[in-house]
């Protein structure tokens, strides 16, 4: 990167800093483009005006992809009065490059033909992409302003599902006959006069408008002109088909360093093509599921969205949450003759519960990411829980022997120091045993193995840890 290009962003990055404070700390700012401006806040109308122009003047050099992120670092009001000032023709590129947790924010306020007119600024592609994702069903009354052949493109993708390929394909390719030669290649592409975005290659089909091959920028230059496309192109091209999954599709680009590829149907006709672009969102989007997932967060949550918002969608994890900690508990209850005649227990016992469950996350993290990259199948099944095995019964003899000693010489006791260690070796193999049983378990009844795997690890690790733990002190001690 260029240093002209790193101050480029340095600035940009200053300011989105400058808008934020700007609209968080000056709350007659916000209530005035809000117009909830009273009277008292009047006042100062002077610093007012000046604050005011200063946010127009940084809203109207902010790109788009700057915009979107500075919306989604703002509480919901600043959030509705800077997306006031964005204007009409900004407002498509800004909804396309944010998260579907603001969008809810950004839109509400907006007629249905606002939105609308917003979404004409896009291509095609783009405007498809959003129209799947809105949560208004606005897909007739868009459909009725685009052409015949641009309505067609958006009633063929919205065939798919939203995390197939052919929901995220863009129809703009530059396809060439495999008979031509590189001389009329390079006159066609000079009187297209540009070329779409992420355009690596060139589609080669034949009359009835079969995928016969691809041709890179690169071959193109470096050959002969009077070559025929048909002597270097690669007649053997990765295509997918519109109806894969994108997940997997975006390991295929990130295995063949891929920056495009080709769409196809049953038929092998060329449909579209698949960008890198779009696939680092399937990415991302997914990594950004999977880590709330794990903690039981749902996907819609957003760091700024109100209080009542919040709560609904948390509270069915807090409430598995609670019952498994009332199991828990019940599992304390039923030895409290053992707890009453040996008090050190009871400071003891977290310790178990607690690097079970750190033991459990790292396992179940480790499969999880396996299982996403497909590193999981039936042959090395049962070598991966012995290697969790072998882990875990390492580290339960190091760190439990360890905390064994300690305890011995905190209540000098050496069979509540032995009983310490044994305990923590146990939950140490049940933790890594149900790491990996736990995703597997839900990957093979058809679930996401990230939804909620850490809530059911530590509910198994605290009961299990409690349970082995008192038990064992119940045989050795009394």
């Amino acid at each position: 990167m260029s240093l002209s290009k790193k101050n480029s962003v340095k600035l940009r990055d200053e300011e989105r800093a400058r808008l934020i404070w700007l609209l968080i700390t000056h709350k007659p700012l916000t209530a005035s483009l809000l117009g909830q401006l009273t009277l008292a806040e009047q006042v100062d109308s002077a610093a007012l005006e000046q604050d005011l122009a200063e946010v127009n003047t940084l809203v109207s050099h902010l790109p788009p992809p700057d915009l979107a992120d500075t919306l989604e670092a703002l509480p919901v009001d600043e959030r509705h009065a800077l997306w006031r000032l964005v204007s009409d023709d900004k407002r498509g590129k800004v909804l396309l490059e944010a998260s579907e947790n603001v969008w809810d924010d950004l839109i509400d306020e907006m007629s249905d033909r606002a939105l609308i007119d917003a979404l004409q600024t896009l291509d095609i592609d783009d405007q498809i992409w959003l129209v799947q994702h809105l949560p208004r069903n606005l897909t007739g009354r868009l459909m009725a302003t685009l052409p015949r052949a641009e309505r067609n493109r958006m009633r063929e993708v919205m065939r798919y599902g939203k995390n197939c390929v052919g929901a995220i394909m863009e129809f703009e390719v530059i396809s060439v006959r495999s008979e031509v030669t590189l001389a009329a290649v390079q006159r066609y592409l000079r009187r297209l006069g540009k070329m779409p975005d992420n355009t690596d290659k060139l589609f080669v089909i034949g009359r009835d408008n079969r995928l016969m091959g691809e041709l890179a920028l690169q071959t193109i230059l470096l050959n002969a002109a009077g070559r025929r496309v048909s002597e270097v192109m690669d007649a053997d091209p990765v295509a997918f088909s519109p109806e894969e999954d994108a997940e997997k599709v975006a390991r295929t680009f990130e295995r063949d360093n891929l920056l495009s590829a080709a769409v196809v149907d049953d038929n092998g006709m060329l449909m579209g093509r698949l960008t890198i672009d779009e696939i680092v969102n399937v990415v991302y989007e997914e990594t950004d599921n999977d880590l709330r997932q794990m903690s039981g967060l749902s996907a819609e949550e957003d760091v700024f969205a109100p209080v009542s918002k919040a709560v609904k969608t948390r509270w069915a994890w807090l409430a598995i949450n609670l019952c498994t900690a009332f199991i828990a508990s019940r599992v304390i209850d039923g030895f409290e003759h053992t707890i009453s005649q040996l008090v050190a227990l009871a400071s003891l016992m977290p310790i178990v519960a607690g690097i079970g469950g750190n033991t459990g996350n790292q396992t179940i993290t480790m499969i999880v990411r396996a299982l996403a990259l497909q590193n999981i199948q039936p042959g090395n099944f049962a070598f991966l829980i012995m290697r969790e095995l072998g882990v875990a019964l390492i580290n339960g003899l190091v760190w439990g022997g360890i905390m064994g000693c300690i305890t011995w010489w905190l209540y000098d006791d050496a069979a509540l120091g032995g009983v310490m260690t044994l305990a923590m070796v146990l939950n140490l193999l049940m933790a890594a045993l149900m790491g990996v049983l736990i995703p597997m378990i839900m990957t093979r009844l058809g679930r996401d193995p990230a939804v909620g795997s850490s809530v059911m690890i530590t509910a198994i690790t605290d009961t299990g840890g409690f349970f082995i733990f008192l038990g064992l002190a119940t045989l050795f001690l009394l």
